[in-house]
């Protein structure tokens, strides 16, 4: 914990006065353009990545970057979303995954999860990508799984009914990224998520 004191001192001598400006506005603006989902691995950064301000990104992180299938009553996930497109009106919204991930190499490598019942039922939500990638002939690439769990997470955002809403009326853009951590580098997929039908 000391690094942490140490880091928020450094924060408000050296960061904060330098943004004074950028804060101030912020304690009474609240406008990100876009949505950013991304996994909850500690080597993911989404702001470092796309080097954004405070105040620009709207960050939802979870294992495995994993988004559930729109059903009936909230959860953090679907509140999250909602806010952002429906109340925020986030223009952008990208699903990213990285190489190296945990949640995508236990299930491209069949870990057994028994010591961990919830990490295992959440990893659920990518039996979509684990499908995927046996259609492809690529079971067990965790590579192949990270890519292929993107577009399973972007289908399932499509869900949503205020996601399906805002692509219906063109007012909402789904991407696909992969986070190479390695080499520092973003690949963008070729994916585009469907809007679903909108619930009355």
């Amino acid at each position: 914990m000391p690094h942490l004191a140490e880091g928020i001192d450094r924060f408000q001598r050296e960061v904060f006065p330098a943004k004074a400006g950028l804060f101030a506005r912020l304690a009474t603006v609240h406008r990100p353009r876009t949505l950013f989902i991304g996994c909850s691995d500690a080597r993911v950064v989404p702001e470092l990545i796309t080097q954004t301000d405070p105040g620009e990104l709207f960050v939802i992180r979870t294992a495995g970057n994993l988004v559930p299938a729109h059903t009936p009553g909230g959860d953090a996930v679907s509140a999250g979303v909602e806010y952002a497109v429906a109340v925020l009106g986030v223009r952008d919204v990208i699903v990213c995954g990285h190489s190296a991930c945990g949640a995508m190499t236990a299930l491209a490598e069949g870990h057994d999860l028994g010591s961990a019942p919830a990490v295992a039922g959440w990893l659920r939500h990518a039996d979509a990508s684990l499908a995927r990638t046996a259609a492809t002939g690529r079971t067990g690439d965790v590579v192949a799984l990270v890519h292929e769990n993107v577009a399973a997470q972007l289908a399932n955002l499509a869900t949503h009914p205020s996601v399906a809403r805002a692509l219906a009326g063109g007012d909402v853009r789904l991407h696909g990224w992969v986070f190479d951590i390695a080499a520092g580098s973003v690949e963008e997929l070729d994916t585009v998520a469907r809007p679903a039908a909108v619930a009355a």
